[in-house]
């Protein structure tokens, strides 16, 4: 395996990772701020691409919620691309996926709320969340987000790695503990 090259395990890793947490996650938002808050789905993308447009988005139709849409599993894959490139380097995030997963997804929650989104163009909300958005979103982002993810992660480079560090067990090649 060379530096210039990654390999297609690592690639689908991140793809099938990345998309279904962001599907997972696109669709627990639709269906919860929805049947809770009564927000339509597009208002919802729109307030995606909100952190780049600003209040803007909000008037911008169906333009806006194709950005977000976009943002979102921009956002979901790159998640996915970060959690596959530190497995690959410590297998310990492959052997215990289904604990590294959800705690990774804990922390890309803190990272979202208190690091994107203040520094986006996201209008303010007034006052702190309620308890429930809390609340599911650290468990949305544990189990719907962080876990398909790292499952993912030990689906496709597991194996790979073991190969890998058999046949190549040099630093530089990625996989090599």
């Amino acid at each position: 395996m060379s530096r210039s090259s990654v390999p297609r395990f690592l690639i689908k890793a991140i793809l099938f990772g990345g998309l279904t947490a962001g599907l997972c996650d696109g669709t627990y938002a639709v269906l919860y701020y929805g049947l809770t808050r009564g927000i339509s789905a597009a208002r919802i993308f729109q307030s995606v691409a909100s952190g780049l447009l600003g209040p803007a988005s909000f008037s911008m139709g169906s333009t806006s919620v194709i950005i977000g849409l976009l943002c979102h599993f921009t956002i979901a894959l790159g998640a996915a691309t970060v959690y596959c490139l530190l497995a690959s380097r410590f297998r310990g995030l492959l052997r215990s996926a289904t604990l590294c997963g959800p705690v990774f997804g804990v922390g890309l929650y803190l990272f979202m709320n208190y690091v994107v989104i203040p520094l986006s163009a996201v209008p303010r909300s007034p006052g702190p969340k309620s308890p429930d958005v809390v609340v599911t979103g650290l468990l949305v982002h544990a189990f719907l987000i962080g876990l398909p993810i790292a499952a993912f992660a030990r689906s496709f480079l597991w194996s790979n790695a073991v190969r890998v560090a058999v046949s190549a067990p040099r630093a530089g090649d990625g996989l090599a503990t």
